[in-house]
């Protein structure tokens, strides 16, 4: 094995590597980090699976079933497990001489071309490397990583990234194979008397963890609440312990939510910020607290690690019916043939749905060119057609031939609408906001098409759920709605679930039913102050719109407003009503919930200086009504309400001539009109640092008016960011980003966002 390891690390000769079994999650692995390393991988697998076809299209060679035939020139063959030795290709590779590795020496060969993080221990081991991978990838630090079992958010089981230097990988000791190892950095969960049907007893299992602390060359991270752990580490070198209490990490303030759980990170004993952790369970408190001590030590700034752990969730394709319900339908089918179109389209017409929308993939670059003509005929009898870029099936590609080949034919033979949507990552998201009741949903290709509608079937089962949950007509929930539509900025990704509840018990329901699925939560009110990322938001957006949540009542002095009452109208209604103290509000793009949250603020006031109480919806799902002493407030931040949701607050005025009310309104109106830019924005961007106004910096940088992409310095007011058209949320984060390096380099000032940035970073629902 030793030779292979620098084989391995020899790029200019690349290695032939036969994977037996490839189609497992394990072998599949391997396949993707060789294949990545840029050597030759095939494979044999008695099953194909859209996972063996998605690593063909990266250059896996396949063979299916296992041949004698396939190891014939392979320098070195995998086998997992799983394989018998009376397997035909690892039996005759070993007639032949081939060096013949177990997947465990294949994986030590592979991570010790970086710097490896071997997360071991007898259980977690899966949950703690994604959580890793994530936390590292998400810190910008390009990790590659290995880990036992599908995790969505990470995109694939495993992926080598040639920039980074770290390589996180779930270690096994069942086999007593953790000590191939010799890492940089190992992660200790637990020890325990496991797998005894190997194992003598509990000292043997801890020989093979000592062995690979010994071998272990920078860092031993090791949870401190587990006995046998804390005796194995406790007195090693270069030790970073975890754990509830006499610890280097802990955590505190534990808050356990409906599917999330909240705390508070201390590290040597001060606190580092708060984390929300997207699962539920005081066990995964401790593997975040394992990922975190290992972001923190490689430098990764606790804000990313904050925001990662957030994020943290008949015959096969044969006309095969995915989902079904009184209003929607979703057939996935092998079809990519002309002829074959069309006999399938003729088959879901018989169903009779009201309309019929398909999302085809083309197979192959000569077959999209060859009968392009024929596709477009074959589509008539569809009425939208949406087309994703060539499945090249291993196939060079052939200039100026793509998915718009299709769509060009579709439009020259009829009406039929169609639409290009090349990437299909974001395929499910584009067609699955457009469906409509009664529509029948159809994918239809070759290659990894059915992915989409499995997502969409996916979520449309979430939203069958919950409208069965809340039983009611008072809210309404769709999928994919794009954010850009609902925020003052006009970028950003979609959400994955949008609802629209009318009254403070639906939004309660909403709430419960995500949380009890494991789904994040956020609420959006205008969107202003607001900035989403081009990747969407992961879970359920919440909109507050109409019925309980737009009622304003006045009495005597007070107003009490629900959360989705806009500031603007909170100003007109206090004037209406002879009540003055509401006229800074009139320049507030805000409503009630968002300005509450972020203790909005201008002409000198704050939300919260006319705060007499506000009805929450708290962490364990109540609605209770709480003073403004019960609410600790700060400058642009309330902590308490980032767990808990706004549903309405009362608000202290005074009476006042309309005179006074008049000329106080116009003043705020033309401070904004002189001062704020018409185009669209998400207000201020920076809080003002002590030194001076953040847009005064700015402006004396000379950075009014320099832009990246669409998104530009404001002319009229440095501390704001203008989308002049089509901007994306990248742009607007780069443009934050070169404004913050200039500060810092130049004036020596460090800028702090004031506007919001939620959301990923690329589309992982």
């Amino acid at each position: 094995m030793k030779d292979f390891s620098y084989r391995l690390l020899d790029r200019s000769k690349p290695v032939r590597v036969h994977l037996i079994g490839v189609a497992g999650s394990g072998m599949s692995g391997l396949a993707l980090l060789l294949l990545g390393m840029g050597h030759r991988v095939s494979g044999c697998d008695r099953v194909t699976s859209g996972e063996t076809q998605r690593m063909q299209t990266l250059g896996l060679e396949f063979h299916s079933p296992h041949t004698a035939e396939s190891v014939q020139d392979a320098d070195v063959v995998v086998y997992s497990s799983a394989i018998r030795a009376e397997n035909v290709a690892l039996a005759e590779a070993r007639r032949l001489g081939v060096s013949c590795i177990r997947r465990a020496e294949c994986l030590a060969a592979i991570l010790h071309a970086k710097k490896g993080v071997v997360v071991s221990g007898t259980h977690g081991k899966t949950t703690t490397s994604a959580m890793c991978a994530h936390v590292l990838r998400r810190g910008s630090t390009h990790p590659s990583h290995y880990v036992g079992a599908e995790i969505p958010i990470l995109g694939a089981n495993a992926h080598w990234d040639e920039k980074g230097e770290l390589m996180v990988a779930e270690g096994d000791e069942s086999d007593g194979t953790l000590a191939l190892y010799k890492p940089a950095y190992s992660i200790v969960l637990n020890v325990e008397a496991e797998h005894l049907d190997f194992y003598r007893d509990l000292d043997h299992v801890k020989e093979v963890f000592q062995t690979l602390l010994d071998q272990t060359s920078q860092k031993i991270i090791y949870c401190a609440s587990d006995e046998e752990t804390r005796t194995l580490c406790e007195n090693q070198d270069r030790a970073i312990s975890y754990g509830w209490d006499a610890a280097d990490y802990t955590a505190s303030d534990l808050a356990e939510g409906r599917g999330v759980t909240t705390f508070t990170v201390l590290k040597a004993g001060k606190p580092l910020g708060r984390i929300e952790l997207g699962i539920p369970g005081r066990h995964n408190v401790l593997n975040a607290l394992a990922a975190i001590a290992l972001a923190d030590d490689v430098g990764v700034p606790f804000a990313m690690i904050a925001n990662a752990m957030s994020s943290f969730a008949g015959a096969r394709r044969r006309f095969e019916t995915k989902y079904l319900s009184n209003h929607l339908r979703i057939i996935d089918d092998y079809g990519h043939h002309p002829t074959e179109v069309a006999a399938t389209l003729q088959t879901a017409r018989s169903l009779q749905p009201n309309r019929l929308v398909v999302l085809f993939q083309p197979h192959r670059y000569s077959r999209t060119q060859l009968l392009a003509d024929d596709f477009g005929k074959s589509f008539q009898g569809a009425d939208v057609v949406y087309v994703t870029d060539v499945y090249a099936a291993s196939e060079q590609a052939i200039e100026g031939v793509s998915g718009q080949t299709i769509v060009d034919a579709i439009e020259r033979h009829g009406d039929t609408k169609a639409v290009s949507v090349p990437t299909l990552k974001s395929a499910h998201y584009v067609v699955g906001n457009q469906l409509e009741e009664g529509d029948l949903f159809l994918t239809l290709g070759a290659g990894n098409v059915h992915e989409a509608g499995a997502k969409i079937a996916r979520d449309q089962t979430v939203v069958t759920e919950l409208k069965q949950f809340t039983g009611s007509e008072d809210c309404s929930v769709s999928l994919y709605e794009p954010m850009r539509r609902h925020c003052t900025m006009l970028v950003g990704g979609p959400a994955q679930f949008w609802s629209e509840p009318k009254t403070f018990e639906a939004f309660a329901k909403v709430v419960e039913f995500s949380y009890a699925r494991g789904l994040p939560v956020r609420v959006l009110g205008r969107g202003s102050n607001l900035l989403i990322r081009d990747g969407g938001i992961r879970g359920f957006v919440i909109h507050p719109k109409g019925g309980e949540f737009n009622e304003v009542k006045v009495e005597g002095e007070t107003i009490t407003a629900g959360a989705g009452v806009r500031f603007k109208k909170l100003a007109s209604m206090a004037q209406a009503a002879g009540i003055g103290g509401f006229e800074w509000m009139e320049g507030i793009p805000g409503n009630v919930g968002g300005g509450l949250r972020m203790n909005a603020g201008a002409m000198g006031v704050e939300t919260f200086d006319q705060v007499l109480s506000v009805t929450v919806l708290d962490e364990a799902g109540e609605i209770v009504t709480k003073s403004k002493d019960e609410i600790p407030y700060y400058y642009r931040h309330v902590p308490s309400l980032q767990a808990q949701f706004v549903l309405k607050a009362c608000f202290k005025g005074h009476f006042a001539s309309s005179e006074e009310i008049k000329n106080k309104l116009e003043a705020s109106r033309q401070k904004r009109r002189t001062s704020q830019p018409i185009a669209a924005s998400a207000g201020c961007i920076f809080k003002n640092p002590e030194s001076t106004g953040a847009g005064k910096l700015i402006d004396e940088m000379g950075l009014k008016g320099s832009a990246v992409g669409k998104a530009e310095v404001s002319l009229e007011h440095g501390n704001f960011i203008v989308n002049r058209g089509k901007a994306t949320a990248s742009e607007v984060l780069s443009l934050i980003e070169k404004i913050k390096e200039s500060s810092q380099v130049h004036r020596g000032v460090t800028l702090e966002t004031e506007v919001q940035i939620i959301g990923e970073d690329e589309i992982t629902f």
